[in-house]
C-alpha cells in the first residue's frame, strides 16, 4: 500500500524525531505499525513546521493545502505526504480527523490561550485525541466505546506533554495551562511569561494538570481490551511511556521549568515488558465497565467522525474562521 522508499523515509523521521512513539510502535503488528509510522511522520512534519518555523501562519495554510491534495489523491511530492495519502485511501480515513489536527495547529499559530481545563481539553482533542482516533481506524476499530477511550488516551498524553513543556513553552511566549487555575494559584500570567520561574503556584498547577492526566490514563486503560489482541502491547506501551514522563515531572517537584523531564532506555524497556504482561491479563479478564463511559464532551465530535455516525462534513465554521485569520495575517506579512 505504501511505497517502500517512502515507508523507509517515514521510519527515519520517527526514529530521530519521536523516540517515545518509535519505542512503542515496535510492539505493534506490521499491518498497523507501518501505516501508523506514516501517519505519525505526516503529523510530525506538520507539527514541526508550525512549532519551529518562523512563519506559523504560512505553515498552517500549507498544511491545509497539503491535506486538500491528499484527499484529492494527488499528494505533494514528499515521502510523508505520499505515504499518508496511501493510508487515507487504504483505510478510508475520515477527513474530519486530520482536519481536527489542522485546527489545533491553527490555534497554536494564532497564539490561543485557554481560560479553563475544558479549553485545554478542546485543544488536546485536536492535536492528540484526533491521532488516537486515527490509530483506531488503522486497527480497523470503529466501535464508539473503544474510540472514546482512545481519545481519553490522547487527552492524557497531551496533558503530560503540556506539563513537561511548561518552561520551554513559556520561554517561547506560549501558555497552555488553564488561566483560571493560574489565577487561583496566585500566578501573575504576564510576570511568569516575562520571567518563567518554578514558583509554588506554577508547580501546583502543573501537579493539578498531571492529576487530570492520571484519571484519563486510568479510564483509557479500559479501552485497550476492545482493541485487537496483537495491537494491545503497543498501545499499553505508549500509555506507560508517556505516563512515565509525567512521573519524572512529579519526581522533580513538578518543576518542568528548571529542567525537562526525560526517560531512559532502561525505563522504556521496563514499560515494554509491563505492556506485554498487561496484554496477557487483558486477554482473560472481562471487559471493564469503564469501557462504556460516555466520551468527554471535547472529543465527542472525533468519536462520531471515526465511528461514521455522521457523513464527513465540509470544514467547520470554526476551522474556516481561524484559517481566515491566518490568511489575513499571511497577507499582511507578505
Amino acid at each position: 500500500m505504501i511505497d517502500p522508499t517512502d515507508m523507509q523515509a517515514c521510519r527515519e523521521m520517527i526514529r530521530t524525531g519521536s523516540l517515545s512513539f518509535h519505542a512503542a510502535s515496535r510492539l505493534l503488528p506490521s499491518r498497523v505499525r507501518d501505516p501508523a509510522l506514516a501517519l505519525y511522520a505526516f503529523c510530525r512534519v506538520a507539527d514541526d513546521e508550525v512549532d519551529e518555523g518562523q512563519d506559523k501562519a504560512r505553515a498552517v495554510l500549507s498544511l491545509r493545502d497539503r491535506l486538500d491534495l491528499v484527499y484529492q489523491g494527488c499528494p505533494r511530492n514528499a515521502p510523508a505526504d505520499r505515504a499518508f495519502a496511501a493510508v487515507v485511501e487504504g483505510f478510508e480515513m475520515p477527513r474530519a480527523l486530520p482536519e481536527a489536527l489542522l485546527e489545533g495547529l491553527a490555534w497554536d499559530a494564532v497564539g490561543r490561550r485557554y481560560e479553563t481545563l475544558s479549553g485545554v481539553l478542546d485543544y488536546s482533542a485536536r492535536v492528540a485525541s484526533a491521532v488516537g482516533a486515527m490509530m483506531c481506524v488503522l486497527m480497523r476499530v470503529r466501535d464508539a466505546d473503544a474510540l472514546a477511550r482512545a481519545c481519553d488516551l490522547g487527552l492524557a498524553m497531551q496533558l503530560t506533554n503540556i506539563s513537561r513543556d511548561v518552561g520551554e513553552d513559556a520561554r517561547a511566549g506560549r501558555l497552555f495551562l488553564p488561566r483560571n487555575w493560574l489565577a487561583e494559584a496566585g500566578v501573575d500570567e504576564a510576570a511568569f511569561l516575562a520571567d518563567p520561574q518554578p514558583t509554588e503556584g506554577v508547580r501546583r498547577v502543573t501537579a493539578r494538570l498531571l492529576a487530570q492526566a492520571t484519571q484519563l490514563y486510568n479510564r483509557a486503560d479500559a479501552g485497550v481490551a476492545a482493541l485487537p489482541l496483537t495491537c494491545r502491547p503497543g498501545i499499553f506501551a505508549a500509555r506507560h511511556i508517556y505516563d512515565g514522563i509525567g512521573t519524572e515531572v512529579a519526581r522533580a517537584g513538578h518543576d518542568s521549568i528548571s529542567r525537562r523531564a526525560r526517560t531512559n532506555g532502561r525505563q522504556k524497556l521496563g514499560w515494554l515488558v509491563l505492556s506485554t504482561a498487561r496484554t496477557a491479563v487483558s486477554s482473560v479478564m472481562p471487559r471493564p465497565a469503564a469501557l462504556h463511559a460516555r466520551p468527554a464532551p471535547e472529543v465527542a465530535f472525533l468519536v462520531d467522525a471515526a465511528a461514521r455516525r455522521r457523513p464527513t462534513a465540509a470544514r467547520s465554521d470554526a476551522l474556516l474562521n481561524v484559517l481566515a485569520q491566518l490568511e489575513a495575517r499571511d497577507r499582511g506579512m507578505a
